[in-house]
């Protein structure tokens, strides 16, 4: 009996919705999936030595780019899923005029109505690299602001429940995302260009794993291409409705061949 195909993804849930896409189309495939999760320093090693066969996603090349520099030779690049972007944003509630760009942080106007801690995600993930840097770079750690790693749960819920009370802060974010489904989050200018860009998030699959997945799903991964909207609107089924992942991408897919 052949082993199943190891499929690996970020803990995150935006990852979690693309990772159930890309298991659809290989369980229609007849392949076998065996799903595994890690934090993004995590996940890369594994796929580094051998312990899962196909990751989705790496953002290429700015965020994770140095997580597969080591095993090039190892890995095959299949397609890109989607256009991911770091920002910093503020709630549309925040006034344009007064919060524009990283810079306005410290105008004193701002600085007495902003919340200085910003809360982030994991410390391995992209976003939490920029953060950290730019709150020396901009000078924002004089005035009081710090960049705080933490989980989903952290970053999200204290988002959340700023808006609940109308108060101003700055979210370490991305796109695609569920929250930009819920809130109307405003990105902020960042000029001196430490938040990567957009990056193409690319499914990975190990060149000795190609011959177990087949011809035919290969060609049918090689095709796949979600887009941001899509993906913000899968994560938000999984991650606010509560609908299980596979669920919801076999819907999707569903939905495209009509």
């Amino acid at each position: 009996m052949t082993a199943p195909l190891r499929l690996g993804h970020i803990d995150l849930s935006f990852h979690a919705a693309s990772a159930a896409v890309v298991q659809a189309v290989l369980l229609e495939h007849g392949v076998a999936v065996a799903l595994s999760t890690a934090p993004h320093e995590a996940m890369f090693q594994a796929l580094g030595r051998g312990a899962v066969d196909l990751m989705v996603s790496a953002w290429l090349p700015a965020s994770h780019g140095g997580y597969i520099a080591p095993m090039r030779e190892q890995v095959r690049e299949l397609t890109v899923l989607y256009r991911p972007y770091c920002i910093w944003g503020v709630p549309d509630y925040v006034p344009e005029e007064l919060v524009a760009s990283v810079d306005d942080l410290l105008r004193p106007e701002v600085l007495a109505r902003m919340e200085r801690t910003i809360q982030g995600i994991n410390p391995g993930a992209g976003i939490s690299r920029f953060s950290a840097a730019m709150v020396d770079a901009y000078g924002l750690a004089e005035a009081g602001y710090r960049f705080r790693p933490g989980s989903e749960e952290d970053c999200f819920g204290t988002f959340e429940h700023a808006v609940a009370q109308r108060r101003w802060l700055v979210v370490p974010l991305w796109s695609p995302q569920f929250l930009h489904h819920r809130h109307r989050i405003r990105a902020l200018r960042e000029p001196r260009g430490m938040l990567g860009g957009t990056d193409a998030a690319t499914l990975i699959v190990r060149r000795a794993a190609e011959c177990r997945i087949g011809d035919a799903a290969l060609r049918a991964l090689a095709g796949l291409h979600l887009g941001n909207a899509v993906v913000t609107e899968l994560d938000h089924q999984i991650r606010v409705e509560g609908r299980a992942p596979l669920a919801v991408a076999q819907a999707w897919l569903g939905r495209q061949r009509g």
